[in-house]
């Protein structure tokens, strides 16, 4: 079942949390923040929201990682026997088929889904370089068909803030599969 995404407050302050990648490395928010901002986007593997979005979330990385923005994903379901495409031995798949050029963590207890009010996957955020939440919402305007997409929400923000420090209104919530708690 699709379900949206919650408004949070803007400026709210990015929770601190400390998880590893399926292959045990272990990334601290610290580490993963970029010199301009983050991108946290928590996704899985089995979701066709969350799919449609993987390849144009690679693209927009390469695109901003210059402008030293950085993004991790966070799979939320992959302790949920119930999931199994979801799981740390299929994200290393997912990891080499999409060629994933940023870190793809594991929420095993999901409680970092739960400090972020995490609602859906792909539930999207964007945090400046002074860790306070500016971009919280869909990827852009047509997660079905990329030829129809007519606006780039998430891109439209960074480069925004980047350039003006400016907000992106209104903010639009992302729309995907429920996350599957445990």
């Amino acid at each position: 079942m699709a379900v949206e995404s919650i408004k949070l407050p803007l400026f709210s302050d990015l929770p601190y949390f400390k998880l590893k990648d399926p292959y045990l490395k272990e990334y601290d928010i610290n580490d993963l923040m970029g010199e301009n901002g983050l991108v946290i986007i928590f996704t899985c593997n089995h979701c066709p929201y969350a799919q449609a979005i993987w390849p144009r979330s690679i693209e927009l990385y390469n695109k901003v990682k210059l402008l030293g923005v950085n993004f991790v994903a966070i799979n939320p379901n992959a302790s949920n026997p119930n999931y199994p495409e979801d799981s740390v031995e299929n994200m290393k798949e997912y990891i080499k088929k999409l060629n994933i050029p940023f870190p793809y963590l594991v929420d095993e207890t999901q409680e970092v889904a739960k400090k972020f009010n995490a609602q859906c996957t792909p539930d999207i955020y964007f945090y400046n370089n002074e860790k306070k939440l500016v971009y919280h919402g869909r990827f852009d305007d047509n997660w079905k068909d990329i030829n129809k997409v007519t606006k780039k929400d998430l891109e439209e923000a960074i480069l925004k803030w980047i350039n003006n420090k400016e907000i992106l209104e209104p903010q639009y919530p992302s729309i995907g599969c429920s996350i599957k708690w445990l």
